[in-house]
C-alpha cells in the first residue's frame, strides 16, 4: 500500500478558496479506479506555517499512483490546483 499526502498553501487563503480547491479534488472521487481511499481536509488552525488544504490518498502500489497521475481526470484538475496554490508539497510512503 502506498500513501500519497499533498498539502496546498493557497495564494488567497480564505475558507471559500479552500473549499473551491477541495471541491476540485472531490471530482476525482469515483473517476479513477486506482484510488483506494481518499480524504480531503481544510485547515482549521490559522498560522503562517500551516497549509490550507490536505489531500491523503491510498494506492495499491507506486505504479498505481503513477497511473493515477497520468489519468485524464487528474490532468484536468492540475492547472486549477497549480494556479490556486502558492506552494504545494507532498510525501509518498509505503507501509
Amino acid at each position: 500500500m502506498l500513501t500519497h499526502i499533498v498539502f496546498f498553501k493557497l495564494h488567497d487563503r480564505s475558507r471559500e478558496n479552500a473549499e473551491k480547491l477541495r471541491d476540485a479534488l472531490e471530482t476525482l472521487r469515483g473517476q479513477i479506479a486506482q484510488i483506494r481511499a481518499m480524504e480531503i481536509g481544510i485547515n482549521v488552525v490559522a498560522s503562517e506555517r500551516a497549509y490550507d488544504v490536505a489531500l491523503t490518498q491510498r494506492f495499491d502500489s507506486l505504479a498505481a499512483m503513477q497511473e493515477y497521475q497520468a489519468h485524464p481526470a487528474h490532468q484536468a484538475v492540475l492547472p486549477f490546483l497549480r494556479a490556486a496554490s502558492a506552494s504545494i508539497v507532498s510525501v509518498d510512503y509505503t507501509n
